[in-house]
């Protein structure tokens, strides 16, 4: 079965013609996608690609969007060259694709992209977003990273770790009501484990009948009857970055 036949897929192909504002460049061995806003600010946002990659059209749309909403915003490439998964590929071979780009190998990265941050920019609080395979990688900073001041994991958490309740920043996760991923089950053994173990601000909501990867969908791209919940998840991530960052 290719991507395209999983009901949680969306159509990658339909909406490839984004045209980003921000520009490419390079941090040290990294490539990255950087959107700036109207005006000077010292807070900054990393933005962690799903796994279609840094490049994927979708992701440096929300890029923008963070970015005219205040932040300095970078979606680096959290691969490290190894090729995004494609349309075309087989999900039996996820498995061996997804050993490569372990989301919980990526604080070297992180580390690197948020020196870059303070020296280029300036930046004095930065935070970090995530889809799917990037919301896991956020779960896993919140979990290692003290001086990121806060995290949103949209659609992606860390499954197999004792410690992964142990959150260290304010984090928001963000969910499907109809996400193939991630059961409803696990969001409540989520919310039962952080309300007994997570000592710092954390938000867990659920979007009646959203499916996987919702929040990063173009309005017209989706049933009028749905984007009121991609509109109000896009608001609730703003709002809890200026939480942290802004105010």
């Amino acid at each position: 079965m290719a991507s395209k036949d999983l009901p949680f897929q969306y159509d990658v192909g339909r909406r490839s013609t984004y045209v980003a504002r921000g520009q490419e460049l390079q941090v040290e061995n990294i490539k990255a996608y950087v959107c700036q806003p109207p005006y000077n600010t010292e807070k900054a946002v990393i933005m962690i690609h799903d796994i279609y990659g840094w490049e994927f059209p979708d992701t440096r749309y929300v890029a923008d969007i963070v970015a005219a909403n205040g932040y300095i915003t970078i979606c680096p490439d959290f691969f490290l060259g190894k090729e995004p998964w494609k349309t075309t590929n087989r999900w039996q071979n996820f498995g061996d694709w997804l050993k490569q780009r372990d989301p919980t190998k990526v604080d070297k990265t992180a580390d690197t992209v948020m020196k870059f941050l303070k020296e280029k920019y300036n930046a004095k609080k930065i935070g970090v977003i995530g889809f799917s395979w990037g919301g896991m990688a956020v779960h896993h900073l919140m979990l290692t990273n003290p001086e990121l001041k806060a995290g949103v994991s949209l659609y992606g958490i860390i499954r197999d770790s004792e410690s992964r309740y142990d959150l260290l920043n304010p984090t928001f996760f963000i969910f499907g009501g109809k996400d193939h991923t991630i059961s409803r089950d696990q969001v409540t053994l989520l919310e039962e484990k952080l309300q007994e173990y997570c000592k710092v601000d954390y938000k867990i909501k659920v979007y009646p009948g959203q499916v996987h990867g919702f929040a990063q969908c173009k309005p017209e791209d989706m049933k009028s009857e749905d984007v009121p919940y991609m509109e109000d998840a896009r608001m609730d991530m703003i709002n809890w970055l200026n939480k942290y960052l802004i105010f």
